[in-house]
């Protein structure tokens, strides 16, 4: 039997397996045991695949819709959950995903996010 793996979002190591998933009893976050396996071959130089709150992938362009409200960094604005964003950018990073909101460009969790 192979080891668990720490969770990917918060680097705990107090995960168990859950049928087909991995589960972080810190965070609360799931992901699939095949999918570890296959993104240790993805590692080598291919892209890594961005998926929303679901575990849909999601692709540039698609329109996907918050599944909670979330604060604006620096400011005292607020979006609420439910707020469409169309056309968005996958893009690198901690916050991976690019699009504009109420006209304002903003970059966005996909843990945050309901492809449409």
């Amino acid at each position: 039997m192979s080891e668990i793996p720490a969770c990917p979002i918060c680097s705990m190591e107090n995960t168990y397996p859950d049928g087909d998933n991995y589960v972080c009893a810190d965070c609360a976050h799931e992901w699939p045991i095949a999918g570890d396996e296959e993104s240790d071959g993805d590692s080598d130089g291919g892209e890594s695949i961005i998926r929303d709150s679901n575990g849909n992938q999601l692709n540039d362009g698609d329109d996907v819709v918050l599944v909670k409200d979330l604060k604006v960094r620096g400011s005292s604005q607020v979006i609420k959950q439910g707020t469409k964003v169309r056309g968005i950018r996958v893009v690198g990073g901690d916050h991976d995903v690019e699009g504009k909101v109420n006209g304002s460009a903003m970059m966005l969790k996909s843990e945050f996010l309901k492809k449409v």
